[in-house]
């Protein structure tokens, strides 16, 4: 039941459901949405707060519609959302320390999910990286990338793309030993599924970071 006395709640419920309808009925990029009508009645809301919702949408770049023939699904990444976020919005220290704050509390939520899910703590992969960051240079983006794609959020993983583009890249550095030490441990913590030691590994990492000592 979509709830209807929060309009923020109605509209991320709308999206959830348009996002679950996309993947049930198996809408490849270029197909056709269903009518406004038909989303509305699925839905049990009215045609104009699904119109708000498909408005969105479409300025986000994420469906198009098209005059007399109906609303398709567009492909996330070819549209111009950065540049128009960059260039309208993103102007101000302000809106890029909240773009840095969404990126990190992505992860933190993608090192919790590893946390509670023990096929994705056992991935061999964490073994890899434990290895490289003993012996070899490693960038900072090939771990946090790893979590958020292994977490197995795909709207999230989207998101963290376009916002770490939004940021300027900023994970494109070589980790220094400080660094290495805090990830190993974040790591094994990880391994174990304590998500609040590997969280706190994290925001130490975090932490060094903003006082520049890596």
């Amino acid at each position: 039941m979509i709830p209807n006395n929060n309009p923020r709640k109605m509209f991320l419920e709308i999206v959830k459901q348009l996002r679950q309808l996309i993947h049930d009925e198996n809408i490849a990029v270029g197909g056709k949405l269903p009518s406004e009508r038909e989303l509305a009645e699925r839905l049990q809301v009215g045609r104009s707060t699904v119109r708000e919702a498909l408005r969105s949408l479409e300025l986000l770049g994420l469906i198009e519609t098209r005059r007399g023939e109906g609303t398709f699904l567009s492909d996330y990444r070819k549209h111009q959302l950065v540049e128009l976020l960059s260039t309208f919005i993103l102007q101000d220290a302000r809106s890029i320390q909240d773009v840095h704050k969404t990126m990190q509390a992505l992860e933190k939520d993608a090192i919790r999910t590893i946390c509670t899910i023990e096929h994705l703590q056992k991935q061999k992969i964490w073994d890899a990286f434990l290895g490289k960051l003993q012996q070899e240079e490693v960038l900072q983006e090939d771990i946090i990338r790893e979590i958020i794609i292994i977490s197995n959020n795909r709207l999230g993983l989207k998101i963290w793309f376009l916002l770490k583009q939004f940021a300027g890249e900023p994970y494109r550095s070589y980790m220094i030993s400080e660094e290495k030490k805090a990830w190993i441990h974040l790591l094994n913590e990880l391994k174990k599924g304590d998500q609040q030691q590997a969280v706190s590994f994290y925001n130490e990492w975090l932490l060094s970071m903003s006082r520049g000592e890596v």
